[in-house]
């Protein structure tokens, strides 16, 4: 805690004079309720002033106690006279004057009592503390904490608090080394626990502090004292007068008050005399800058109150109209002394009235008034210390104020203290006489104050003028010298506190005591007196589980629930006697085999081979004697294979090398002398399985296959937890784990292997112990898969003796590639459709013997028609694709079809964009498709503009659902009305599509100039004649410099057939071209002007030179042929090479001379140069000879190769092995003539 400066010294530790106890105004004033005795009132502590306008400007609050103002070290001089002015005070008066000029004292008035007794009803409420802290005393370089509780039940959030010491000083900021602030908060009584410990204290720490807790609404405050001795002895011989100095005396304790002044051996340092020095006369004269100098140089402590004091002072000594001559500043009489108060009137006519406080003085006994001409006198008889106060008497409009001091005469011991004998527990009472009543006296224990509590043994009693200090149940440390001190004296006496004979009435006895039982040492002493217990000579101290009683003259020593450790040798020493009462305990405990680590029948497992050690834990007191048997043989202890071992507190089976004979029932028998115990351990050896038989693969997928196996013959004597499996290729040595966590069953399906490669699987066996060795490898398996299902299964075409079926190809065909596909069909009369009927299912599940193969060698095709079927008959048809692999699930119409023809009305479905003007452009193909309806087939007939269609200009392709017209090249020939009858049997129905072929327009007809002028030419020109069968959109207009004739675009898409062309270059003569423009495009070729428009300029024409433009045309020319080439059904192939030629050739695909077009299964792409033909997903019948041609304007070029596509398991195989293709064929050719199948 930091120091404070000598500013907060002086405002902390030298309050203002404090007035007597009985008089509860002023206490109401101090902010301390009123107490009825002393003792009582040395606890309590000031409090702060009520008014916080004078809070600020006054000092410390004025103590209120008797003892308090002896620590306010105010009594006045025992050589002054009754009344004195201010310049006879005191430096240090005038201090205190200034302290007090602000606090108005209210005494004897019935306002103020009211008041009082409410301000005391509040004090004895508090709204938030539960504890306050308690005053206390410290010495020098000691420790103190102070402690404030706040209860939180009513609380939202922790309140706020804050330490002070004096009125003002926060100490939350002084936090540091010698000061801690410290907050806590028990959850379980909801209580706030702040505390404030003070480090080392020094001397300075003394004085005044204050605990303030808000919250929200709600303020709750404590005062409290802290006092700081420094013990050095016996109370020297001083003036008690000494103790009690005023502030600003000069002194080197000057502003202090504390008794532990008295207690120090120091030589008092000889005073200089000084002349006695007038503040008031100073600070009048002074500057303002010169104030704190002087209040500092004087002791004043209350700077600004001074200076308020001043300033109504100065404006007292303005020349009144009303006083001749005014009071003095301040009066000092002595208590029981007379006081005379003297103004002299400018108007003897002026009524005066005289006030204390505020409350006008009435003329009684005690209040005489005078008046003698011009002055008006006011006497104050026997002044008391409640007299001590402000007095103001105004005349007319005018007032005028004086501070009275009043100083208590010293309070002497007429009665000195005795010499007393005691024995140890009496009463002590120390008696001493002093000549006031309720004066206020200090007790001292060989120097040191003694300050009496609550829980104190020591107590003083107050009878008028006699002081009684009385110590309850004396004991040797009582023995001391004790003093009492007064303002006025001091007396001491010595106290001899010796002990009483001691007398063992009930000695402790010796104990045995079981485990865990209670142990109670009693014995029984003549006196009342406490002492110490010991166990094999050291101290026993209390805990949850042994509790030492002391009830009168009886001692107890228990402990609950007895250990081993309890045991030993227990002695009762009274204090203060050289007397011990011995006794033994001893604990037995009968033998205990603890199990609790073991199963719950006691089973224990060890693996073949290692070594066992089994340690059971044992207990019992004395410790029990253990014997390991099995089948009634006993184990000895010794170096053999299986051997005990015995410990005090465990017992040891040892079997060096567990072998699965070890197996059984091993017996354990403890006994000492409190008992036997007994005991059965199984234990179990245990191995690794067996490895399992090879395992089986019963079922094979694309890239899966289903694997089982039998369990081991023999389990190592612990269950299967699991299995493990690995995989490898056949050709491979490497294993590959398939599973990280046990497999619980005897089936697994290994996954996420290559299809059409051989695999081997092995199998592990796993039990508590660990892994067995791997079974035998299975035989080797391929994985091969059929193909899904086909798709899109539907009815083409019905006739009376016919049923057409289409289908896609499998979505999954696979390596084993895709052999062809089978049909067939049952009749819906049949007991399997009826059956299948019944479940409610489209016969789904019909048996293989029910369904009639409609084709007898498989087809490569997706549509087949199934002949010879009766008329109205129901049949169900499936399809399979068939490969290396087998049969793929079947395809299901879903539904029965009838074998019957059905006339069915024509209808033509014409797409929406054929509803309006179809356009074309000239060059473009032309395809259209237009659907249709209507069975049987229908009849079809085309027309244009009414004539019949000329086939060799217009291809006309039919078929049963739609027809499509064909043009490869369209012209504008082909522009008109087509017209399609459908026609079915007498049901007709016809649609109609326009179509317009349209073409570039021509150019303009004549592109003329108008007139030039400036750097502007006009132009106008006619339409073209031909407009390319569509509208004319815009024009585009360029020009040329007749030197360069290099066009430049001068106005696009120009809707009107004139135009001014400006800012042309003057000295150039140009040349203008339009284009006309319609929805294709510009027109090939533009119209020019026939005379050229001269800008004018003046100076020589410079003629540009004529340059040949370079010829980069070109033959087309394959850079890159294409190479036979080897496929694999199911997989997508590519045939690539590269060509160039200027103009870029145009890229056709043929296979056998065929050009392919429109065929989905094709797709082919050009990049800069680069030709690709990609073919998806091939069959065997995909081989042929492929051919790609390029043609330009120069010439024709031709490349051809051989696709060969191969498919079935073993070329598959084969391939993916690495073998290259020409050793794969020629080795399938050799295969297929020796064994004459197909491979």
């Amino acid at each position: 805690m930091p120091e404070p400066t000598k500013k907060e010294e002086n405002e902390v530790l030298a309050p203002a004079p404090a007035p007597p106890p009985g008089e509860p105004n002023k206490e109401k004033e101090a902010g301390t309720a009123p107490a009825k005795e002393p003792n009582k009132e040395k606890e309590a502590g000031p409090a702060p002033a009520k008014e916080p306008n004078k809070e600020k400007e006054a000092g410390p609050a004025p103590a209120k106690e008797p003892n308090k103002e002896k620590e306010a070290g105010t009594s006045p001089g025992k050589d002054e006279e009754d009344a004195s002015p201010p310049g006879a005070l005191p430096p240090g008066l005038g201090s205190r004057a200034l302290e007090r000029k602000d606090s108005e004292w209210s005494i004897g008035e019935p306002p103020a009592g009211e008041e009082q007794d409410k301000q005391n009803a509040n004090s004895q409420l508090s709204t938030l503390f539960v504890e306050k802290p308690q005053g206390g005393a410290v010495k020098v370089g000691e420790n103190i904490t102070f402690i404030a509780k706040v209860k939180a039940e009513d609380l939202l959030r922790k309140p706020t608090v804050k330490w002070f010491k004096g009125k003002w000083m926060d100490l939350a900021s002084k936090a540091g080394k010698h000061l801690q602030l410290k907050e806590t908060f028990e959850r379980h009584s909801r209580v706030y626990t702040f505390e404030m410990q003070i480090i080392k204290a020094k001397e300075n720490y003394a004085g005044n502090y204050r605990c303030e807790v808000t919250y929200k609404d709600k303020f709750d405050s404590c005062s409290f004292d802290l006092e700081v001795h420094e013990s050095t002895g016996t109370t020297p011989n001083i003036d008690i007068r000494s103790a009690f100095k005023r502030s600003g005396e000069g002194q080197e304790d000057a502003g202090e008050l504390d008794f532990s002044g008295l207690l120090k051996r120091r030589e008092v340092k000889p005073q200089e005399e000084q002349p006695e020095v007038d503040v008031w006369e100073l600070l009048k004269n002074a500057k303002p800058s010169e104030y704190e100098k002087i209040a500092f140089q004087y002791g004043i402590t209350d700077l600004r109150g001074m200076l308020k004091r001043l300033k109504r002072m100065r404006r007292v000594e303005k020349k009144s109209a009303a006083f001749a001559r005014i009071l003095d500043p301040a009066y000092q009489v002595d208590k029981g002394g007379r006081v005379r108060f003297v103004v002299e009137l400018a108007d003897p006519k002026l009524e005066v009235k005289w006030y204390k406080n505020g409350q006008e003085i009435r003329p009684s006994t005690k209040y005489i008034f005078e008046h003698k001409g011009c002055e008006r006198i006011m006497f104050i008889n026997n002044c008391a210390l409640t007299d001590d106060s402000e007095y103001y008497v105004t005349a007319g409009d005018e007032k005028c104020s004086t501070e009275l001091f009043v100083r208590e005469p010293p309070v002497m011991v007429t009665k000195q203290l005795e010499d007393t004998k005691a024995y140890c527990g009496e009463r002590v009472e120390l008696e001493c006489e002093v000549s006031e009543d309720d004066a206020n006296v200090k007790w001292f224990k060989n120097g040191e104050e003694i300050i009496p509590g609550p829980k104190s043994r020591y107590h003083i009693r107050v009878e008028g003028k006699k002081h009684i200090l009385v110590i309850e149940g004396a004991t040797k440390a009582d023995t001391a010298e004790y003093s009492v001190m007064t303002t006025g004296g001091q007396s001491s006496a010595k106290l001899s506190v010796d002990l009483k004979p001691l007398k063992i009435l009930t000695p402790l006895t010796d104990q045995t005591v079981n485990l865990g039982k209670e142990i109670c040492l009693k014995c029984e002493v003549s006196e009342n007196i406490t002492g110490k217990w010991t166990k094999n000579g050291l101290p026993v101290q209390e805990t949850d589980r042994l509790k030492i009683v002391h009830k009168g003259r009886i001692h107890k020593l228990v402990i609950a629930n007895a250990l081993v450790e309890d045991e030993g040798d227990y002695v009762f020493t009274p204090d203060a006697y050289s007397v011990t009462l011995p006794a033994k305990v001893h604990v037995i405990d009968p033998p205990k085999i603890n199990l609790d680590g073991l199963d719950a029948d006691n089973t224990v497992t060890v693996i073949a081979g290692n070594k066992l050690r089994l340690e059971i834990p044992i207990s019992g007191e004395p410790p029990p004697k253990a014997i390991w048997s099995r089948a009634d043989k006993a184990i000895m202890e010794g170096s053999g294979r299986i051997r005990a071992e015995n410990y005090p507190d465990s017992t040891t089976l040892v079997i060096d090398i567990a072998e699965k004979d070890d197996s059984g029932v091993y017996h354990i028998n403890l006994k000492n002398e409190a008992g036997e115990a007994h005991a059965s351990i199984k234990i179990k050896v245990v191995d690794i399985p067996d490895p399992p038989v090879a395992p089986n693969v019963t079922d094979v997928g694309d890239d899966w296959c289903i694997m089982t196996w039998e369990p081991p013959v023999y389990d190592g004597g612990s269950p299967i937890l699991g299995y493990f499996i690995e995989r490898k290729k056949k050709q491979s040595s490497r294993w590959m784990r398939l599973n990280f966590d046990l497999c619980k069953e005897t089936t697994f399906e290994p996954k996420k292997m290559i299809e059409g490669v051989a695999y081997e699987v092995r199998i592990f066996a796993v039990n508590a112990v660990g892994i067995s060795k791997p079974s035998m490898p299975s035989k080797p398996f391929v994985p091969l898969a059929v193909t899904s299902p086909p798709t899109l299964l539907t009815v083409d075409s019905v006739t009376d003796t016919t049923v057409t079926m289409k289908w896609r190809p499998p979505d999954q065909i696979g390596a084993a590639g895709l052999d062809g596909y089978v049909l067939e069909y049952c009749f819906e009369g049949s007991t399997s459709a009826k059956q299948s009927d019944e479940n409610g299912e489209a016969a789904f599940d019909l048996p293989a013997d029910d369904w009639i193969v409609a084709n007898t060698e498989l087809i490569d095709k997706t549509k087949f028609t199934i002949t010879g079927l009766p008329t109205d008959s129901r049949i169900f048809v499936r399809v399979k694709a068939v490969n290396a692999a087998g049969a793929s699930e079947p395809k299901y119409y879903s539904q029965p079809i009838l074998v019957k023809e059905i006339i069915e009305p024509p209808k033509i479905r014409i797409p929406r964009h054929l509803k309006q003007t179809y356009i074309r452009r000239v060059g473009e193909a032309i395809n259209l498709v237009i659907p249709f309806q209507g069975k049987p087939r229908p009849e079809l007939t085309w027309t244009k503009d009414g004539a019949p269609i000329d086939k060799n200009q217009i291809n006309i392709r039919n078929s049963e659902t739609d027809t499509i017209i064909f043009i490869r090249k369209a012209e504008r020939s082909h522009s008109g009305k087509y017209d399609l009858q459908v026609k079915v049997e007498k049901f007709v129905e016809t649609a109609s599509i326009d179509i317009r072929v349209i073409d570039r327009p021509g150019p303009p007809q004549l592109v003329k100039i108008d007139d030039v002028w400036g750097e502007n030419v006009a132009l106008s020109w006619t339409p073209p004649r031909d407009d390319g069968n569509t509208a004319i959109t815009g024009y585009t207009i360029q020009k040329a410099d007749k030197k360069s004739m290099e066009w430049f675009t001068v106005i696009e898409h120009y809707h009107r057939t004139n135009a001014t062309i400006t800012e042309l270059v003057i000295g150039n003569e140009y040349y203008f071209r339009v284009f006309a423009e319609n929805m294709c495009g510009l027109s090939e070729d533009a119209t020019m002007t026939k005379e050229s428009a001269v800008i004018a300029k003046d100076g020589k024409i410079y003629k540009n030179p004529v340059y040949e433009d370079f010829d980069f045309s070109e033959a087309p020319m394959f850079t890159q042929p294409l190479v036979n080439t080897y496929a694999v059904a199911g997989y997508n192939a590519t045939l690539n090479c590269s060509v160039r030629g200027n103009p870029k050739p145009k890229i056709t695909w043929m296979k056998n001379k065929v050009a392919i077009t429109d065929d989905p299964r094709y797709r082919m792409f050009s990049n800069q140069g680069v030709c690709t033909l990609e073919i998806r997903k091939p069959s065997p019948y995909d081989g042929g000879t492929y051919c790609c041609k390029a043609v330009n304007e120069l010439g024709t070029v031709e490349i051809e190769c051989k696709l060969e596509v191969k498919g079935g398991l073993s070329f598959c195989r084969l391939l993916l092995q690495g073998v290259p293709p020409n050793i794969i064929d020629s080795y399938l050719r050799d295969l297929h003539s020796s064994s004459h199948e197909e491979y």
